[in-house]
């Protein structure tokens, strides 16, 4: 088998957007015909920029090659330019060609992924989901209302979730952390407060932050939360210094997640050293691809540490995390978006199950999805902005702070 075609699909998810303003999918065929789709996450540039580099990347260090040969193709690309560190950005592109290439080589071999990724340890994969509001009911106020939150955590928990996430915690800036408003720690415990009280035992409470805060202003909301036993306190400082995490960890009673924003396993076996963070969250759109987050999967065992594949992009994504959790022992929860999300399962001809709080694998070879190109197609991202962006203006310690989960408005 040879690589030598690419097409990218660069798709627009219908409002209300869950997963964010676009999706990257490029689509591989080798010479002998077989197709393959993968999914590219990381976006730091604007959607045309990140399709050239997606394709100067595949022509300079993919097309022509075997797709068997995934540890050369990384290598190529890790090494590009001379750099040999973690870029985002490349090992983005490189990460849904990547994605692509095991879905060509599970066709090839009538095989599902997970199959020859050392077979399969989960038969059933413990999801979770954001806190989203009921269609049609779509409120401003439901992203800073404990009340609202908890009827929704409800509506997800007697649908079969045994863990929820949200995150009322105040602005994400460009800035750098900063120390958290009185008003956003107080808002944080009423969240937890109302949800624990409407659940009660029945789920998990994830408490997402974006890395928004100091190593102190960190402490300060974590001990906040420590009555509500929060299963995590995700990414509560900027993922730029791993060695503070274990600061946190030591003055806070809640397992710490993070790695939504860290590329390879070089930055992942730098946060297992410092210590501090044992659930690792890995988003295989960006991580480097399938293999590279089974190896981080393999270091994190020497850790005691567990995996909780992160997803906000579609559904190609979501299909490579599923194979990733079915072939791993240390597996804790694979993010999911409401119960598979409706244009993600349209998208994927609602090629993935999803029964009472958990994903079935899938049996069907590749990545077992069947990708709708037609789908895709009538939904073409033409703005220009990215996939996700942080607030430039700084907190507001006067007025309160207002802010969206979920989706991002406007276009």
């Amino acid at each position: 088998m040879r690589l030598k075609d690419l097409e990218i699909f660069i798709v627009a998810p219908p409002a209300p957007g869950w997963g964010g303003r676009y999706w990257i999918f490029p689509k591989l065929t080798t010479a002998c015909g077989i197709t393959g789709y993968g999914e590219c996450y990381a976006s730091s540039v604007g959607p045309q920029a990140m399709k050239a580099v997606i394709e100067d990347v595949f022509a300079r260090y993919m097309e022509g090659e075997n797709p068997e040969n995934i540890e050369m193709m990384f290598r190529r690309a890790y090494s590009s330019g001379f750099t040999q560190r973690p870029d985002p950005t490349v090992m983005g592109a490189f990460s849904g060609l990547e994605i692509a290439c095991w879905d060509i080589l599970g066709k090839a071999r009538n095989r599902p992924v997970w199959a020859l990724l050392g077979g399969r340890m989960n038969d059933r994969i413990r999801s979770y989901t954001y806190l989203y509001p009921e269609p049609g009911r779509i409120d401003p106020d439901f992203w800073v209302d404990p009340d609202m939150a908890a009827e929704a955590a409800l509506r997800f928990v007697d649908m079969g979730f045994t863990a929820v996430k949200f995150d009322p915690a105040g602005p994400y800036t460009l800035r750098g952390g900063h120390q958290p408003a009185m008003s956003d720690i107080s808002r944080s415990v009423a969240f937890c407060r109302a949800i624990r009280e409407a659940v009660g035992d029945r789920a998990d409470l994830l408490f997402g932050t974006h890395g928004q805060f100091t190593t102190a202003g960190a402490i300060r909301l974590g001990q906040a939360l420590e009555p509500y036993l929060p299963l995590w306190y995700e990414e509560p400082i900027p993922p730029d210094n791993l060695a503070e995490f274990a600061t946190v960890a030591a003055s806070v009673r809640v397992p710490l997640a993070t790695g939504e924003r860290l590329t390879t396993k070089a930055e992942f076996g730098a946060l297992l050293r410092h210590g501090g963070v044992k659930i690792l969250q890995p988003a295989l759109g960006r991580v480097g691809g399938i293999w590279e987050a089974k190896k981080i999967a393999a270091m994190a065992e020497v850790f005691n540490a567990e995996m909780a594949p992160h997803l906000y992009a579609g559904p190609v994504e979501w299909a490579a995390n599923v194979h990733l959790a079915a072939s791993i022992p240390n597996l804790l929860i694979a993010e999911t978006i409401e119960t598979g999300g409706e244009f993600h399962l349209k998208l994927i001809r609602n090629s993935i199950r999803w029964e009472a709080g958990y994903i079935l694998p899938p049996e069907a070879p590749g990545l077992g999805i069947e990708f709708d190109e037609d789908l895709a197609r009538a939904h073409p991202y033409r703005g220009t902005r990215l996939h996700l962006e942080m607030q430039e203006a700084p907190c507001d310690y006067s007025n309160g702070n207002r802010f969206e989960g979920g989706a991002p408005a406007g276009t």
